[in-house]
């Protein structure tokens, strides 16, 4: 049995930024052409008015005040309202597999190896840009990795659940090295006609690189242990896919083949099925609050995050205890704790130790204990 560790992390950050003022700006004006448009239903009651969002709603309901995005014209254009993005060849490198190759080689420049130090990689995502094949191994063929690939889909947990399915392999030696890489792009799969969601996602790839601890090339993180649950719920749910052109109304524009929730159930039902997942796992491992030096959390809500950040610790949070990016990332689904965890764990020192959690739809949660080594 070897020693899993997390040697390197890499970030790939869009170019394009959307603040909440430009958001609103453009939400609203999609509210008057809608409005105008069905003037006569509205009078007659047949169909409802559509509201202004405004700043101050978006900061107070999330914590957010901007994302970055793949592309920006089409998303403020409110006779669009949907990210414009341009048709690639088949000979051509995906756009998931683009933006996982940025993140990938920072994260091996990080740890101070080379794509043939790799033997796994997994493409861990909450939406994957096409059935098949693999964007992993698209991925692997553009890095140059021998061994394997495969993708990956556990919505907003899908990052910790492929550390856990990376670690694990490392520890029983049937890998020495694996990258755990999540290209999130969100902005596809939000309705940005929905004032109720229409600011919470924004787009990034973020990469992890596990190996043995004893192949590190300098300071690392042990993956001291992980945990994973589910719980089947439809309070988050997305109903596109490969089925939709075979039913009656599935080329019709649904509300439900783009990001829905049920915001108050989810908050309900989510916050304590993560704190006491968190709780149970650190019990069974030996430790306690006063041990953790930081927590990585899932980046989908401030309001969640701080009453989970309590719960564990037994106390309010520190900020530097509990860092938070969704400020200016947003909610990027399986990459809002890795974000965290890369631009806030480099002050960590020897011994210090540390929780990894996302969560989201399924219901999934996954943790992952982690101890520095220098």
């Amino acid at each position: 049995m070897y020693t899993p560790a997390i040697t390197g992390t890499g970030v790939f950050t869009p170019d394009n930024v959307i603040t909440n003022a430009e958001l609103v700006t453009a939400f609203n004006a999609y509210v008057d052409l809608f409005n105008t448009e069905n003037a006569a239903e509205i009078a007659a009651g047949s169909v409802s008015a559509k509201e202004y969002s405004s700043e101050e709603f978006i900061v107070k309901a999330s914590g957010i005040n901007q994302r970055y995005v793949i592309d920006k014209k089409g998303v403020l254009d409110p006779t669009v309202m949907h990210p414009l993005l341009r048709q690639r060849t088949d000979e051509e490198p995906s756009l998931m597999a683009e933006m996982g190759l940025d993140a990938a080689h920072k994260a091996l420049q990080m740890a101070g190896k080379t794509a043939q130090d790799v033997g796994l990689v997994i493409c861990a995502a909450s939406n994957i840009e096409r059935a098949y094949p693999a964007v992993a191994i698209e991925i692997q063929q553009l890095l140059g990795v021998e061994g394997f690939a495969f993708d990956m889909n556990v919505a907003c947990s899908s990052a910790t659940f492929g550390i856990q399915a990376a670690a694990d392999m490392v520890r029983s030696g049937s890998v020495k090295s694996a990258l755990v890489i999540n290209p999130e792009i969100c902005s596809a799969h939000l309705e940005w006609r929905d004032r109720d969601c229409h600011f919470i996602f924004g787009d990034v790839a973020t990469a992890t690189l596990i190996e043995r601890s004893e192949d590190a090339a300098g300071a690392y993180f042990e993956i001291k242990s992980t945990r994973c649950a589910t719980e089947f719920s439809n309070n988050i749910r997305n109903n596109n896919g490969y089925l939709r052109r075979s039913r009656p109304d599935g080329m019709a524009d649904r509300r439900d083949m783009q990001f829905m929730q049920n915001g108050r159930k989810v908050f309900k039902e989510v916050l304590p099925m993560v704190s006491d997942h968190i709780a149970a796992h650190m019990s069974d491992d030996g430790v306690k609050a006063d041990d953790l030096k930081r927590l990585w959390l899932h980046q989908a809500n401030k309001t969640m995050n701080d009453f989970i950040g309590r719960k564990v610790l037994g106390r309010t949070p520190e900020p530097q205890e509990q860092p938070n990016i969704l400020q200016d990332y947003a909610n990027t689904s399986s990459a809002g704790s890795i974000i965290a965890f890369s631009k806030y764990s480099d002050d960590m020192t020897d011994g210090d130790k540390g929780l990894i959690c996302s969560f989201g739809a399924g219901y999934s949660v996954g943790s992952v204990l982690v101890e520095r080594h220098d």
